[in-house]
């Protein structure tokens, strides 16, 4: 499938679903599982009825899922080796690209340019997956247990490697890439991602490396003991948020941080021994260029420059009638003075500095960010905050510095909603902000 213009479709723009009974042993839904003893241990597909070697290229789709909200700009599910290449895709409910099952695998994701997703559901990105393959238990007591005792049964179904390479996401409303569920045998690179980070939730043998992350970072969440994950030679502008990780997988490594509070707290998990902290000195990133200048220490770790102009369409047609990507204004997580300022939703903020703004805010202490300025018509104008209010807490976490609050903002934004506290008019009050 070549140059199609797929608009305001009611479902999603190209599925490849194969047959469900050539799946041996399939739980494909979160709360299924087949016990070990009745488990089919043939590896693959158990018949070819399924979709292998097609190919999506040069597609622009937008405006998607006007009916169904359960929907992709491409789905792939029960297939193998399917090349998805030079789409751009944007304005869904759900997600750009979603690979569904590790059945069979063999994929190529590449120079595709994702954006604008999940807008009308949750917990998802703008590049999704979940395998639930053989090993696959809803508690996960069961399925340690499972993984650590019959490690053969990890790649029964997701046989072949699933490349994502070459791709620009942004999600505002999710992760950029989200592999969930059990997601195995992937092999994720040269991608920039603009908003939502990367996510690696339980699942096997994955090596994510050489990618830019902008205003998010990496994380991993709920890995197992024995998941052979890597994670190197990337660039992320926020720590790590790690959730409920007892084993940093194969190795975590070679990354450029922010600052070196965010590189001590990796380090602190016995990760990064060899990474640095600095800035990465991008190219021309107001105009999309995330490359690197040379004297970035990124290159001392081994990171590779890649393309910054082949995402998305290439016929001249398709490309006239495409959106372009909403390029973010970068807010790097730092300690040092240079964050004491940033542009957030359409308002100037800084932080509260010495007596006078103690005194000029009625503030107990020098901790918070203050609105300087909001812009008509932006996010904030919207909101209930006002020029001269301070942020103090949002999302029940103090906000001290802007550092704080564009990391408690990342966390939450595509929630859609937050309490926040501040100060106005020398008294404590909560407002609640929308960021849709």
């Amino acid at each position: 499938m070549s140059g199609c213009h797929i608009e305001d479709a009611g479902a999603s723009g190209v599925c490849f679903v194969g047959d469900p009974a050539a799946v041996r042993s399939p739980s494909f839904e979160y709360s299924q599982f087949v016990p070990y003893g009745q488990l089919d241990k043939q590896p693959g597909p158990k018949t070819n009825n399924y979709p292998v070697e097609c190919k999506v290229h040069d597609n622009l789709m937008h405006g998607l899922g006007q009916v169904e909200k359960q929907v992709a700009g491409v789905q792939i599910s029960m297939a193998m080796d399917i090349t998805v290449s030079h789409n751009t895709i944007y304005d869904l409910p759900r997600s750009g690209i979603n690979v569904s099952e590790g059945t069979w695998g063999g994929h190529l994701i590449e120079f595709n340019d994702v954006f604008n997703t999940v807008l009308e559901t949750g917990d998802h990105g703008s590049f999704n997956s979940w395998g639930r393959d053989r090993y696959w238990h809803p508690n996960r007591e069961a399925m340690d247990k499972l993984a650590a005792e019959h490690p053969e049964l990890i790649l029964l179904d997701a046989q072949k490697t699933v490349v994502i390479r070459n791709n620009r996401f942004r999600c505002d409303h999710g992760w950029d890439i989200d592999l969930d569920d059990g997601s195995s045998n992937y092999h994720i690179y040269n991608n920039l991602c603009l908003n939502g980070g990367l996510k690696l939730r339980e699942g096997f043998q994955r090596l994510v490396e050489n990618n830019i992350i902008v205003n998010n970072s990496f994380h991993p969440h709920v890995w197992f003991a024995n998941s052979g994950d890597i994670f190197r030679r990337n660039i992320v502008t926020k720590p790590y948020y790690p959730i409920q990780i007892k084993a940093w997988g194969k190795g975590v490594d070679f990354n450029l941080f922010p600052d070196e509070k965010a590189l001590n707290a990796a380090q602190s998990n016995k990760t990064d021994s060899h990474s640095l902290a600095g800035d990465p000195l991008f190219i021309d990133p107001a105009k999309g260029n995330y490359g690197l200048q040379a004297g970035s220490p990124a290159f001392r770790l081994g990171f590779v420059n890649f393309p910054m102009d082949e995402f998305g369409v290439v016929s001249p047609s398709l490309k006239s009638k495409a959106a372009a990507v909403p390029l973010p204004v970068i807010s790097v997580a730092s300690s040092s003075s240079a964050s004491n300022e940033i542009t957030w939703l359409g308002g100037k903020l800084r932080n509260v500095s010495g007596l006078g703004d103690r005194s000029a805010y009625g503030l107990p202490d020098k901790r918070g960010v203050i609105v300087d300025e909001i812009s008509a018509g932006s996010v904030l104008a919207k909101s209930p905050l006002k020029r001269g209010d301070v942020i103090r807490e949002m999302n029940d976490k103090k906000v001290d510095s802007i550092s704080d609050l564009s990391a408690i903002y990342q966390e939450i934004n595509w929630t859609g909603r937050s309490t926040v506290e501040i100060y106005r008019n020398q008294k404590l009050m909560t407002v609640e902000i929308s960021f849709k």
